[in-house]
């Protein structure tokens, strides 16, 4: 019997993660999930060689011995067609501006240049294995967000994505909405985060998990700096959940791991807007996003 696989990979600007997929059963295979947390900034040599041990092992461990494409989730700005990367002064990949990101796989792992290489929007790629993973959510119009370290967005109306159009913004992106005196990303992100607390508290922090963590500990500005956010991202979300009229909305990416701290904002403020929308956490992040990667290769 001969079952498709395919090599999933989820790339962010602090980690990639890569599996091998059963394209067949749409399921992750056993045992093949592999994480490296990595600087993003490193020179292009230093990080094609980390994914390239994350892609190794992933399928070495699955066991697998032929794959038949590579699906990647990758954030934007980026040409998903052409495989070009187009990161710009978002403190990640700052030597990827204008590199073929398809060639520069194919080289650093030695495939032939019909090798199928597919890229996706990382929010889509999570929207769709969100839907996967739930078929009822193939009846259904959802819209997802993932909170890092940027603010990722996508419309699926019955299982395909929706970037274009009067109920959806430009491209079906949030993160460069025109919000307060900057962009939407400014305050829903890590960034955005770290930010707010070092105006309140005068404290810099390095990274998201340390404000949780004093949050965890009742340090107060951190709870007020989460639960701002939650209002932040209400106020973003919420024409475009009536426009698109959404039945689902869905968070992910690491921010929602401290969903305790803003969600209960962001509950009030969707109830006080008299929206109908079913507002789920992702319980598996990094599943979803494999699933909606490899989804490109199981439609071809």
């Amino acid at each position: 019997m001969n079952i498709p696989y395919a090599v999933g990979l989820d790339i962010g600007g602090t980690h990639i993660t890569a599996a091998v997929i059963n394209i067949k059963e749409m399921k992750v295979m056993d045992f093949s999930l592999n994480k490296e947390s990595f600087d993003s900034n490193l020179p292009v040599d230093q990080v094609m060689k980390i994914w390239k041990k994350a892609i190794s092992k992933a399928i070495e461990n699955s066991k697998v011995t032929a794959a038949t494409g590579l699906a990647v989730c990758m954030p934007g700005p980026f040409d998903y067609q052409k495989g070009i990367c187009w990161i710009k002064d978002q403190s990640k990949y700052e030597h990827f501006y204008g590199l073929n990101i398809r060639d520069l796989l194919l080289e650093h792992l030695d495939l032939s240049g019909d090798f199928p290489v597919l890229f996706e929007n990382d929010a889509v790629c999570f929207g769709k294995g969100e839907v996967f993973k739930d078929q009822e959510n193939l009846s259904r119009k959802v819209m997802a967000v993932t909170l890092g370290t940027g603010l990722g967005a996508c419309f699926i109306d019955k299982g395909l994505s929706v970037a274009g159009g009067e109920c959806v913004p430009e491209d079906g992106e949030i993160y460069n909405l025109p919000y307060k005196n900057g962009i939407a990303e400014d305050y829903v992100s890590v960034r955005g985060l770290l930010s707010h607390y070092q105006a309140l508290s005068g404290i810099t922090l390095t990274n998201g998990l340390e404000l949780y963590n004093r949050a965890v500990e009742g340090d107060v500005i951190a709870v007020k700096v989460f639960e701002e956010m939650g209002e932040d991202l209400a106020a973003i979300v919420i024409p475009w959940l009536e426009k698109f009229g959404a039945d689902r909305f869905i968070i992910g990416g690491k921010i929602a791991n401290a969903s305790e701290f803003f969600l209960p904002v962001f509950n009030k403020k969707i109830k006080e807007a008299s929206s109908k929308v079913t507002v789920c956490i992702s319980t598996d992040n990094e599943a979803a996003a494999l699933l909606g990667a490899a989804s490109m290769l199981y439609t071809a």
